[in-house]
């Protein structure tokens, strides 16, 4: 299994692509295709068929998959970094922002 740079619920930013600067919070990984999808960034339109759960069918709007490439994570004063690791005191393993130096969480 890969080892990646951010995860579930970290908040980003898009630094590559169409979607350049807009900032969202990761809902979910797909760690074989290293990927992952933000809230409302990157934003397509499905054709859902008409069913038994939604008769009149219609266009809806969807998140598409990322590439964790193109995508920093924030700090909490909203800018990007990378990310280290340091081990604490008691021997905890904590993420560290590379730029500020502070614990992220």
């Amino acid at each position: 299994m890969a080892k990646f740079h951010i995860k579930t619920g970290d908040t980003v930013v898009v630094i590559a692509g169409s979607h350049k600067g807009e900032q969202g919070k990761i809902v979910r990984m797909i760690p074989k295709q290293h990927r992952a999808i933000v809230e409302g960034v990157n934003l397509v339109t499905k054709h859902i068929k008409p069913s038994a759960t939604s008769p009149q069918g219609g266009l809806q709007k969807v998140e598409a998959p990322l590439h964790i490439s193109n995508l920093m994570l924030l700090d909490s004063k909203g800018v990007a970094t990378r990310t280290g690791i340091r081990f604490e005191a008691n021997g905890v393993k904590v993420r560290v922002a590379k730029k500020t130096g502070e614990v992220i969480k």
